[in-house]
């Protein structure tokens, strides 16, 4: 069990890391060669030219400046002075909501922390229960509530509306884009006497007639992306043997043709091998991309329909479209970036199937991962290492190898043991169907809350109180009452490992992230093998983004954390707020200056912020009623049942009040913002301006990989509608209705616009 000295030992330790971070981070930034890795974001703007254009040779690569090195820090201020508003206009509304959840937790933890170092750590510090006890503890305990008495009278001195304005408010003042006159329409049931293209048309004209504008075809276009990301990396490999050419003429690159990473079969020259087989990909290319824009079995039942207004797309996305609900679905369309084309492939009907494998994947997921959660508190106990390996009890019983594996080992190692599980929970979210990337994030980002929740939070305590107490539970009856006993006094001394958590993954792993390391290595790599242009330059960039789906379920965590120790054990606070404050400098320099993010979602996240942080909340009350349960303050009962209660209340309102502004947009606002828009550009063609916003990226036309489009329509781009004569001929034939819904309004319907 970790003790104070042990806890400073790691608080060094971690502190030297993220300082030597900071260090190199301010000497790498400032080295021309390097502008692209530590600014992308300006290069991608076009605010930001290359210093290795002019200047002397030495000076394109190398920074002489010595007196820039005595400023190392002055990134943090410059971080800090880009006012909001300029910050949102920048970097989106998304990444400004992002910081402020940093700073939330530094408004709710700082006069937490005041007070509960004024008021409940003196109470706690002056009492000797621990040492009367025959509990394993350590210094560190004897400032949490364990350290108080049974029954002692002491237990008596034991935050929508911001973010939804500004959502609002960023809707109003947006500029234009795709999303705010699309929606998409999925499971379009079949009929068949006409095709999923002339049923669009058809039901668009007759059900919103006058605001219908066109709509865009969804194509099952994977197996067509697979060949050009397949061409693109062989292209990427004969770039890189072409350079390799033309620094040594004398000799031709070879490679091997066949084996495991090419170390086997016959020697072939490298250049011709992949100009080959990129011809070859290229006819392949051009076969499949006729049959998906042409063949009707590539042509999936949902479209992306677009109306001459916001009003009318409001009015079509937020409404129910026939009397069967299963059928004509209708939702808003993600922006053209957040559209994750792979997952409009999948049939509507499979989405349940797919959401049901996933649950109980993730089940088993998260019970199988108790294991290396226990090995990981095993870590944290000297006792269970020794016993383990006792030849080496003499090495791990020296005072400074002891400190480094009970304050720094266990943190170092839970964070290694969750590297991979971000990518997993990743993967499973994409097998269950999602449309938009912010959706994919968003589901992976609560699978990873959860997962923290029952595993990093309660599977450390109980089998960390199970490790740390196994002597105690050996000597007591299994009906003694001292067994609960012994866990409430137990679980706040659990917070010494949740410190040791905090300093390697909050200080030295936020420090680490504006290192850029691994970025900056893969640039220079790329930079040098394959570079022959500036567009190859550009794409050799990767400023990455903020990856809401592993930083925000982090940042719950340590909200967890720091509601729940608030009172039992304070002396964790100021660990988590340092965080706060270093994440929130770090994670602000990022976003203004790194970070390119993929898809704007208007702040779509925050009322999952907003229940997490309830959660925690209600956890930390209860949690503390169980405790207080254990030391007989039965007088504290009353006051506390009503908080859970007064906090869950507080959420429903909030979540009545506030949530329609995260889903819904407001029909008032909508026609507002058609209204000025009309006023403004009273000759705008929106037609022109939709027509390519949601064609699959495999048929842009500018897409030179792709080659130049067939023309027309086929290619999924926006179809402007026209009366067409219907094809249907099903109730002429049969007494009953077409299986299509509604079929024979439709039809008559659209006969008598033909008749007009």
């Amino acid at each position: 069990m970790a003790t104070l000295n042990d806890i400073a030992v790691a608080a060094a330790i971690n502190i030297l890391t993220a300082f030597a971070f900071f260090v190199t981070f301010a000497i790498l930034r400032i080295q021309p060669c390097n502008d692209r890795v530590y600014f992308p974001k300006w290069y991608l703007k076009g605010l930001r030219n290359s210093p290795l254009r002019s200047g002397a040779f030495v000076n394109r690569f190398v920074n002489l400046d010595f007196r820039s090195y005595l400023r190392f820090l002055n990134w943090m201020p410059a971080a800090l002075q880009m006012p909001e508003p300029e910050l949102i206009d920048h970097a989106g509304l998304d990444s400004a909501v992002y910081l402020r959840i940093y700073w939330t937790g530094l408004k709710i933890f700082v006069p937490i922390a005041l007070l509960a170092f004024s008021i409940m750590v003196p109470v706690n510090w002056t009492n000797d229960t621990l040492e009367h006890s025959n509990l394993t503890y350590s210094d560190v305990d004897k400032l949490s509530i364990s350290n108080v008495p049974t029954g002692s009278p002491r237990f008596w001195t034991h935050l929508y509306e911001v973010v939804a304005t500004m959502r609002l408010h960023f809707l109003a003042s947006e500029r234009r884009r795709p999303d705010q006159f699309t929606v998409i329409v999925r499971n379009v049931p079949p009929d068949p006497d006409e095709s999923v293209l002339e049923l669009v048309e058809h039901f668009f004209l007759v059900n919103h007639p006058g605001h219908f504008l066109g709509f865009q075809a969804v194509h099952n276009a994977n197996k067509l992306s697979k060949l050009v990301e397949t061409k693109k990396k062989m292209h990427n490999w004969l770039d890189y043997y072409q350079l390799k050419y033309s620094r040594d003429p004398s000799r031709r690159p070879t490679l091997k043709q066949t084996g495991w990473l090419g170390l086997s079969g016959n020697t072939v020259d490298a250049i011709d091998f992949y100009s080959s087989n990129i011809e070859k990909l290229a006819k392949e290319i051009s076969v499949e991309r006729k049959a998906t824009t042409s063949d009707s079995k590539y042509i999936m039942p949902a479209a992306f329909v677009s109306f001459k207004t916001r009003w009318a797309a409001a009015v079509c996305a937020q409404t129910q479209q026939t009397r069967n609900p299963t059928v004509w679905l209708t939702e808003w369309a993600p922006e053209p970036r957040d559209v994750y084309w792979n997952n409009l492939a999948i049939p509507y009907v499979a989405l349940a199937v797919r959401k049901l494998i996933i649950g109980v994947a993730f089940f088993f997921l998260t019970f199988f991962f108790m294991i290396p959660i226990a090995l990981v508190q095993s870590l944290a106990n000297i006792e269970g290492i020794e016993k383990a390996v006792p030849f080496l009890k003499s090495v791990i019983e020296t005072h400074f190898i002891k400190s480094i594996i009970q304050g720094f080992l266990p943190g170092i190692a839970l964070k290694v043991f969750l590297i991979f599980l971000p990518s997993l929970l990743m993967l499973m979210s994409e097998f269950e169907g999602f449309i938009s990337r912010s959706a994919l994030e968003r589901r992976s980002a609560t699978r990873y809350y959860i997962f923290q929740f029952i595993n990093v939070f309660l599977g450390s305590i109980i089998t960390g109180t199970a490790f740390q107490q196994l002597n105690s539970f050996i000597h007591q009856s299994a009906n003694d009452y001292c067994i609960p006993k012994t866990i409430g006094a137990s679980i706040p001394m659990k917070a010494t490992f949740f410190i040791t958590y905090i300093m390697v993954d909050g200080w030295a792993g936020v420090a680490g992230e504006i290192l850029r390391l691994k970025p900056m290595i893969i640039y220079h790599l790329k930079n040098f093998f394959m570079v022959k242009t500036e567009k190859d330059r550009e794409e050799a960039m990767d400023p990455g983004s903020l990856g809401f789906n592993t930083g925000e379920p982090q940042i719950q965590l340590y909200f967890l954390l720091g509601l729940v120790y608030a009172v039992v054990t304070p002396i964790l606070l100021p660990f988590i707020i340092v965080f706060f404050c270093l994440a929130y400098v770090v994670f602000r320099h990022q976003i203004i200056n790194v970070y390119n993010q993929e898809y704007e979602s208007a702040a779509a996240f925050w009322p999952d912020v907003h229940s997490r942080i309830i959660v925690a909340l209600v956890v930390s009350q209860l949690l503390l009623m169980g405790l207080l349960s254990t030391k007989q303050a039965s007088q504290s009962t009353p006051l506390l049942i009503a908080l859970p209660v007064l906090t869950i209340w507080f959420h429903v309102y909030c979540k009545g009040r506030y949530g329609p502004a995260f889903v819904k947009f407001p029909l008032q606002e909508a026609m507002m913002k058609d209204t000025l828009e009309r006023a403004r550009e009273p000759n705008l063609n929106l037609k022109d301006y939709l027509r390519e916003a949601y064609i699959h990226p495999v048929f842009k036309a500018e897409d030179d990989e792709v080659g130049e489009t067939d023309g027309g329509s086929e290619d999924g781009r926006l179809q402007e509608p026209e009366l067409v004569p219907t094809k249907r001929h099903s109730r002429r034939q049969t007494p009953k209705s077409s299986i299509c819904s509604d079929a024979p309004l439709l039809n008559q319907a659209v006969s008598s616009l033909e008749n007009i």
